[in-house]
């Protein structure tokens, strides 16, 4: 285990996220979706669905349904993000250096990616939930500055990056290849990628960072609701493409979300669930 001394330049949750109120989503929960009819929610939940009806014949849909769990174990997933008397989930301390960031022994996943990617509001829609855990979204791309630890009880800990490309911060190399080579309880890298831009040449370095660091990682898709479902399914087919021909480290089924529509935030938690050891879904 790496040994991390913990300064005490580490910021407070106050004077780094002001406490906000912030109104619960009508569909955080999985409880309200399935009251919907089962098109849409289908879409929620497995959101590549809206999208088979465009496809080939010749194109197999299991490709994008490697991780496909249950309806159960996306309500068990769920309860993770939950908080409870014995599980509280807040944000935990920021750092700009790896020796400021905090010892955690529980697994961690952390998300990164192009500013404006939107990253925050991501996490927000998976923290819908703990309306008390303020994670700021800013219309301003290159918002984040820091690593910003959240915890999720004893479960794992997820880790926002700042942003990369436009507006990044000024010691982006320095404050990140030092997490993402050294720190040993991280279990996988969340990868965003604009819907309506798809990968970008600033997107390829992060790509072969994870890959020179022989990191798992996964290749998320934002902004699905403001991308036309013929370039959706397009860009999706582009990824497995790329993934398959281009990367050793990258899980195969790349993930669709919306923030907005809260389209595969379910998917999602289940997914980072599993990969923190939390759920074991069992085979389709």
């Amino acid at each position: 285990m790496l040994r991390i001394k913990a300064l005490p330049l580490l910021q407070t949750h106050i004077s780094c996220y002001p406490l906000v109120a912030q109104r619960v989503h009508q569909l955080a929960s999985i409880k309200h979706v399935c009251v919907l009819p089962e098109r849409r929610r289908q879409g929620l939940l497995y959101p590549f669905s809206s999208l088979e009806e465009h496809l080939s014949s010749q194109v197999s849909q299991e490709e994008f349904k490697i991780f496909h769990p249950s309806l159960e174990e996306l309500r068990q997933a769920e309860t993770l993000f939950t908080p409870s008397s014995n599980h509280s989930i807040d944000y935990s301390t920021s750092a700009v250096r790896i020796d400021h960031v905090p010892l955690l022994k529980q697994p961690e996943v952390c998300f990164m990616g192009r500013s404006n990617v939107g990253k925050s509001s991501l996490i927000r829609a998976l923290f819908s939930l703990v309306p008390e855990v303020d994670v700021r979204v800013s219309k301003t791309p290159g918002h984040t500055k820091k690593l910003n630890f959240f915890t999720v009880g004893k479960a794992f800990t997820l880790v926002d990056m700042p942003g990369y490309g436009h507006n990044a911060p000024r010691d982006f190399v320095e404050m990140v290849e030092p997490y993402l080579q050294e720190r040993q309880n991280l279990v996988r890298t969340f990868l965003l990628v604009d819907g309506g831009a798809g990968l970008q040449k600033v997107d390829l370095v992060a790509v072969e960072m994870c890959e020179e660091f022989n990191l798992p990682y996964v290749l998320v898709v934002t902004k699905m609701d403001r991308t036309r479902q013929g370039a959706l399914l397009a860009l999706a087919l582009q990824l497995r493409d790329f993934i398959k021909n281009q990367t050793s480290m990258c899980f195969p089924q790349p993930f669709l979300v919306s923030s907005v529509q809260f389209s595969g935030i379910y998917l999602l938690r289940c997914f980072i669930a599993h990969v923190t050891g939390n759920l074991q879904p069992k085979p389709s």
